[in-house]
């Protein structure tokens, strides 16, 4: 009777410990998964933020800003240039009158509801801000402006930014950066897009 007792403590802890590790090897993909979706989402919809300003401050200068300081403060201060034509440019006898007017950049972002001052804050990550580039390339016989903004995963996924996290995820790469745009070609596309 007391070998019998002995030996279903025995097999109760044996029990407890198996599923202890099978709790714990099923939990950790499960809770990579969630962290990753969960950060990528907050990333992703703050790089669509950017792309946005980015563009309006191409609306105002004809090109990409080269730092989140140029942009913020371009956005603040800026004036988009509205140039109004009355008459025909296709008939000879019409009297063609252009007339000039300015709206600020600022009010396009304040109906976008754009927070210019923390573009650049990377979501999850302290103090950490998105990479941001501009420059001109030669694209097709062309010179034309290019930008490229982003953020290796390495640096929002906190303890899951280690390559043995692939296991769980085959294209998971911390070294990858989540970016829209690219300094060889005239794109604005995001990678997730």
């Amino acid at each position: 009777m007391k070998k019998r007792v002995i030996f279903n403590l025995l097999l109760m802890i044996l029990i407890a410990v198996l599923g202890y590790i099978l709790f714990t090897t099923v939990r950790e993909p499960i809770k990579f998964q969630a962290l990753k979706t969960e950060r990528e989402t907050a990333i992703v919809n703050k790089l669509l933020e950017v792309r946005s300003a980015q563009e309006i401050y191409r609306g105002v200068t004809g090109k990409f800003a080269g730092s989140f300081q140029e942009l913020a403060d371009t956005l603040k201060y800026g004036k988009f240039t509205i140039v109004s034509v009355t008459g025909d440019p296709d008939d000879p006898e019409s009297i063609i009158t252009y007339d000039t007017s300015y709206s600020a950049a600022i009010d396009s972002i304040t109906n976008m509801g754009l927070d210019v001052d923390n573009l650049s804050k990377v979501p999850f990550v302290d103090g950490l801000e998105f990479d941001i580039q501009s420059d001109t390339a030669t694209y097709q016989m062309t010179t034309v402006d290019v930008v490229e903004v982003g953020i290796a995963y390495e640096k929002f996924m906190g303890e899951f930014a280690d390559v043995k996290y692939k296991k769980y995820d085959g294209l998971y790469d911390p070294k990858k950066k989540i970016k829209f745009g690219s300094l060889s070609k005239p794109i604005l596309t995001g990678s997730w897009e």
